[in-house]
């Protein structure tokens, strides 16, 4: 399934479902929330049709043809379709791709692990190297971007995984997002560990990345696709500072910092031309 736009109207979303259908061509509605909804086509095939009469609709939504279709389709719906409300899962897997899944699924395993009896061996196990030999430790360059401490973290950690991660991932392939995984848990790792020590854990550097990525990909090369709403970077780099100035939580602000950085790093990079 492709994503094609968010919308605040069902109504007018379903004028444009209703048209594509006397069309053939199926698209799919979905809440994401905070009262908006994705427009999802289910058959790649079609995506540069379904593009195009996008938008067309957008320019003019209440053109005769629109109206026209959704008439004709009021008795199919009426006799063959119900809006069921799509499942937790089904709304996952349709903005994640594999690799966004895969870590999804370790965070989580890896911390059930840790609340079961085993939180010190995993933590052991897959921190950042800090002692002598475990430089060459590859894994642990990496994993340590998979600990959480706290139901908040794990959570706060894994919604913005999903919905960054998930778009970078649906947009330019689960190559690109691995490689924005390694590249910022290496260096968030790092940095972290440079200022304060192994004793440390989370995808929270790898989020700012993906934050600083999109950021720049929006900014430089917007015909990717890829936007990072003001709202969304204001909160993110609100929350950087404010890391940064609370002396109460334990808050892995140089992870969050360098992690941000890596990912501008990469953006512009990959926006070069």
């Amino acid at each position: 399934m492709i994503k094609l736009i968010t919308l605040t109207q069902p109504r007018m979303a379903q004028a444009f479902i209703d048209y594509m259908a006397s069309r053939q061509v199926e698209i799919q509605m979905m809440p994401e929330g905070g009262g908006q909804f994705a427009l999802w086509l289910v058959d790649a095939q079609h995506q540069i049709e379904a593009e195009a009469e996008l938008k067309m609709f957008l320019d003019n939504p209440n053109q005769s043809k629109y109206q026209a279709a959704s008439w004709d389709m009021a008795e199919t719906r009426k006799n063959h379709f119900r809006y069921n409300s799509p499942s937790m899962l089904a709304m996952i897997k349709a903005k994640a791709g594999p690799f966004s899944l895969l870590i999804m699924a370790s965070c989580l395993i890896i911390f059930a692990l840790q609340q079961f009896g085993a939180g010190q061996p995993v933590f052991d196990a897959l921190h950042f190297p800090a002692f002598a030999g475990q430089e060459w430790q590859i894994w642990r360059w990496f994993s340590h971007a998979l600990l959480h401490f706290s139901v908040m973290h794990i959570a706060f950690n894994l919604l913005w995984w999903w919905q960054l991660g998930g778009d970078i991932e649906l947009r330019l392939g689960s190559g690109k997002l691995i490689k924005l995984f390694l590249f910022s848990a290496a260096l968030s790792g790092f940095g972290q560990f440079w200022v304060e020590g192994a004793n440390f854990g989370g995808l929270s550097g790898v989020v700012y990345a993906l934050v600083g990525y999109i950021w720049m990909l929006g900014y430089r090369a917007p015909s990717k696709g890829l936007i990072m709403p003001k709202p969304i970077l204001g909160f993110m780099l609100v929350w950087l500072v404010l890391g940064f100035m609370q002396p109460f939580m334990a808050i892995a602000n140089t992870a969050h910092l360098v992690g941000l950085l890596s990912g501008i790093a990469l953006g512009l990079w990959d926006s070069r031309k």
